[in-house]
């Protein structure tokens, strides 16, 4: 897979796949970055066992610019041909920290009952604990002012502005390779001050209600939105009757979960890892597909 160029006019791209015979979803395995638990993609091989499909939901790598442009420049082609030769049929939706690694921004899939989205566009300001915040906000405001107001409530045109903000913002502490300094840089752009973990804890709580209000605006048919980006994993029903799903991260402490989806149903499993590789877990959620189905059950 080579260089993907952001695009120029703005808009972000959507994919239709079809749910056959088995599609697999999980996001945010930020790999490179030392707050990742995956080391060796090599360890990711269980999770391809029966699949037909792959789909990454973002954070796969990060490919914004950063002090080391070779070592990113390796780490993006390392990512590229292991998945192009040792995975199933993979499809990468971009996140804010791989922005044009993929030409897809977002996926409907189960003929647009399902959602795929990676999570950032739920918040104003993209990562709203992050030290960037206020940055980010202005930056945003910026770039929508290109574009024509009748254009701004356009799912695919506000992806498009969030992607190339994110793809401004460069690098800090996720190049960072020696782990002392890396220590001190991710406590001083992600947990300093303390306080900041209560702005963590309100992007984890307002999740599934922003969630529910993007697909009332953007996609009113959708059952199911499959999210990552906060790296809170669960699975939420909302009044409306959506079922958001977040898959979590391959960071610590809270885990990853994967979305397996099928002509007939929608599955949530834990991610779980076991003799140095990562494994489909036990089920947390199913669902049915058939539209006139009753929802499915939940287990904590």
């Amino acid at each position: 897979m080579g260089l993907f160029r952001l695009r120029p006019d703005g808009i972000a791209r959507a994919a239709a796949v079809s749910a056959s015979p088995l599609i697999r979803i999980f996001s945010d395995l930020h790999f490179g970055d030392r707050a990742s638990s995956l080391r060796r993609l090599e360890e990711l091989r269980p999770l391809f066992d029966g699949v037909g499909r792959l789909v990454l939901n973002g954070d796969t790598l990060d490919t914004r610019p950063g002090p080391e442009p070779a070592a990113t420049a390796a780490l993006r082609a390392e990512v590229s041909r292991f998945f192009a030769t040792s995975a199933p049929p993979t499809t990468f939706v971009t996140g804010n920290h791989d922005p044009e690694f993929a030409p897809d921004d977002f996926l409907a899939l189960a003929r647009g009952a399902v959602l795929v989205v990676h999570g950032d566009i739920l918040f104003d300001n993209i990562v709203p604990w992050s030290s960037d915040a206020r940055r980010l906000e202005a930056m945003i405001a910026a770039e929508f002012a290109k574009v024509p107001p009748a254009e701004h409530g356009r799912l695919e045109v506000r992806l498009g502005v969030l992607r190339r903000v994110s793809f401004a913002l460069p690098q800090r502490h996720h190049s960072e390779r020696r782990p002392l300094r890396y220590l001190i840089h991710y406590l001083r752009d992600t947990v300093w001050p303390p306080t900041r973990f209560l702005k963590v804890i309100d992007a984890w709580r307002t999740t599934p209600p922003r969630a529910e209000a993007l697909v009332r605006q953007h996609r009113p048919g959708t059952r199911f939105i499959v999210t990552g980006h906060t790296h809170y994993p669960g699975v939420w029903r909302r009044p409306s009757g959506l079922v958001v799903v977040n898959t979590g991260s391959f960071c610590l402490p809270l885990g990853a979960c994967c979305v397996d989806l099928t002509d007939a149903a929608l599955t949530v499993r834990r991610i779980a890892r076991r003799r140095g590789a990562y494994h489909p877990g036990r089920t947390v959620a199913a669902f049915p597909l058939a539209p006139s189905a009753e929802f499915g059950t939940t287990a904590p």
